[in-house]
């Protein structure tokens, strides 16, 4: 295997097969090869150190923290860049090969690596929002069936937290009480495996400096500085707070041509979940806007005199998440200021 200058190695990962691809500087072919998962780490381990190119999927992160570990710079690319550049009769070595040419471009943007503990914070989240996603649905299921025999639930979790006394005077042949009984114990240990995880991820906010900073952003609570804490990190792989919302869909979506710029709404790109906390956020500040001071605060009051509310919200979203970017690559915390009618 020939890796005199070798500048990038890109790796297709897989669960049990990873075929690699080496460069040069050049961009001209050194080898290419197939491991298996037992001697996979032994052959990253070995090589001359370069760049460890892969798409940012199951396992990447993992692996970049042990590329790291050997000397080697890992980048991840999110596989919709790589894309472009795989060429006809894909197979695996076409796709470590593009994953290659897309790290040696210049403008290519890249993943940032997490650390283990922003890893931890994302599972838990993920976790969380899963078991939201099943209660949720196993709730809507109950009131359904329900409503075949009759009844009608008001639309809360109280009323299926009480549900077995509303079994005790159905009219309904026993395998079917038998079915409702199996949904309300379905739905109780989702309801507390939610206030488990809840707890759990606040006592792993508390210990986490970045999410700790960000609670003192206002509306801001232990769930949603959680989840932006696993995703920023420092923040350097963005160059301002605007690349940062708009990693995340809260800038405006462009259609320019002809040199005439034409905005449309916000482009709901990238995680859907950060989206949604900090449009949560936005609307929470926004309800209690007569509490709130400081110059945010003066500066909603001036865009819900001009626009609507929810052009409003969305706006605030965006500011939020540079507010966030700046306090994670800053190291600092959110200061108010003073009101513009006290000063």
């Amino acid at each position: 295997m020939n890796t005199d200058n070798l500048a990038i190695t890109s790796l297709d990962l897989g669960k049990n097969c990873f075929h690699f691809y080496g460069q040069d500087n050049r961009g001209r072919h050194l080898f290419r090869a197939k491991v298996s998962r037992a001697q996979v780490f032994a052959f990253i381990a070995q090589l001359p150190p370069c760049t460890l190119a892969m798409e940012a999927c199951g396992g990447a992160h993992f692996m970049g923290r042990f590329a790291v570990s050997c000397g080697h710079q890992p980048k991840l690319i999110a596989a919709q860049h790589v894309r472009p550049y795989v060429k006809s009769n894909k197979n695996d070595y076409v796709d470590a090969e593009a994953i290659g040419e897309a790290a040696s471009r210049s403008a290519m943007r890249f993943v940032a690596l997490k650390t283990e503990a922003q890893q931890a914070l994302s599972m838990l989240n993920m976790t969380r929002e899963a078991f939201m996603r099943d209660r949720t649905a196993t709730v809507n299921r109950i009131h359904a069936f329900l409503l075949e025999w009759g009844v009608s639930l008001k639309p809360t979790f109280k009323s299926i937290r009480e549900l077995p006394k509303v079994l005790e005077e159905l009219r309904a042949p026993v395998p079917v009480i038998r079915l409702f009984e199996q949904f309300h114990a379905h739905f109780s240990y989702l309801d507390e495996r939610v206030k488990a995880l809840t707890k759990e991820l606040e006592g792993q906010v508390a210990e986490d400096d970045l999410a700790t900073r960000l609670m003192t952003m206002p509306c801001v609570g232990p769930i949603t500085s959680s989840a932006l804490a696993a995703e920023i990190g420092d923040g350097k792989q963005y160059k301002r707070g605007r690349d940062y919302s708009a990693s995340i869909g809260l800038v405006p979506k462009q259609l320019t041509t002809g040199g005439k710029p034409h905005l449309l709404g916000i482009s709901k790109r990238g995680d859907r979940n950060q989206r949604r906390l900090l449009v949560q956020c936005s609307q929470t500040f926004i309800n209690h806007l007569d509490k709130q001071t400081g110059h945010l605060a003066d500066w909603v009051r001036g865009l819900l005199a001009r626009h609507h509310r929810n052009v409003v919200v969305c706006a605030l979203a965006n500011k939020l998440a540079r507010i966030a970017w700046a306090l994670a690559h800053t190291h600092g915390i959110y200061e108010a200021g003073p009101s513009a009618q006290n000063a």
